[in-house]
């Protein structure tokens, strides 16, 4: 099959993502029914490079792949000679004559970007500054697993314009539902991200007039990676902002909300929301493993049954 990478959400079609999100949903009813017995990955392996911390994005590719019949080796700077200033296209080059993908979870996408022009195995963003794509997978399953077609639909983004809310972005782009996004002046997405997506995407300085009515909120933490510096001075720009249980009571009866995970309770949400039935955060952390699985099939191997 033709080389695929998965930089972001836009590299597959809108076709091919509700496949991959409605292989997810059989990968994780398998499981649950046989056990890990499905090994198409048998012998294969993927290289993951991590330059920002992570708790689920290193679980769900590990298990993944060893659910999947395959291993995964971690890669840090300190145990590669990318943190001794190799340039990332030798790397790419030498990786792609050894094992069969790589998955990439740094800081600058323009260095993702460059891996990828000299990869000639799939490369995946595990997250950039720039976009979240993998955890959009998680978090459209969820979304469908709770409440069916989210074509249509309305979704409210709270918070910062960061590499999440420009995956949300392009998820209402590629899945066809409304976006509004509320955030406080000064924290708005890239502006080409936001064009590119038209009239789908609102911004409101109001969070409760975005959210009245919708069938989905989610948020992240004021201050991303990197920015923990800024963690005062955000606060004090996102007060208003946190998403709490009488906002939700504001949307539509059937609301969900998500969350990426990890979250500062008493920041961008409330101490008790995470434990709220409407969230569906545990749900949504769990189904990183099954999107991963299925992106990771699909890069590899293909459709199945196609």
């Amino acid at each position: 099959m033709a080389l695929r990478h998965f930089l972001t959400l836009m590299d597959l079609s809108p076709q091919e993502l509700a496949y991959l999100i409605d292989r997810s949903i059989t990968i994780k009813r398998e499981l649950a029914d046989n056990g890990p017995i499905y090994t198409p990955l048998k012998n294969r392996t993927l290289a993951m490079i991590f330059e920002k911390s992570s708790t689920r994005t290193r679980v769900s590719f590990e298990t993944g792949m060893t659910q999947f019949g395959g291993h995964a080796l971690f890669l840090s700077p300190r145990d590669s000679q990318l943190g001794r200033g190799e340039p990332v296209g030798d790397t790419a080059r030498v990786l792609s004559e050894m094992v069969d993908a790589v998955m990439i979870r740094t800081f600058s996408h323009d260095s993702i970007e460059s891996f990828a022009d000299a990869s000639s195995i799939p490369v995946i963003n595990a997250l950039s500054d720039d976009y979240h794509p993998c955890q959009l997978l998680a978090d459209v399953q969820t979304w469908t697993e709770a409440r069916g077609q989210v074509r249509g639909k309305t979704a409210v983004w709270v918070g910062d314009g960061n590499n999440m809310c420009h995956s949300w972005i392009n998820a209402a782009r590629q899945f066809d539902f409304n976006l509004r996004i509320a955030c406080p002046e000064g924290f708005e997405p890239d502006q080409e991200i936001l064009d590119a997506a038209g009239s789908r995407v609102e911004i409101f300085r109001d969070p409760q007039a975005a959210v009245e009515g919708a069938h989905l909120i989610t948020t992240d933490v004021w201050a991303s990676m990197g920015q923990e510096e800024e963690q005062t001075a955000r606060m004090a720009s996102f007060a208003g902002f946190q998403v709490n249980e009488a906002m939700l009571d504001s949307a539509d009866d059937e609301v969900v909300f998500l969350h990426c995970l990890p979250a500062h309770r008493g920041e961008e949400v409330s101490e008790t929301l995470l434990d709220d039935p409407r969230a569906l955060v545990w749900q949504e952390a769990g189904n990183r493993l099954h999107a991963q699985k299925a992106l990771l099939e699909f890069l590899m191997i293909g459709r199945v049954g196609q």
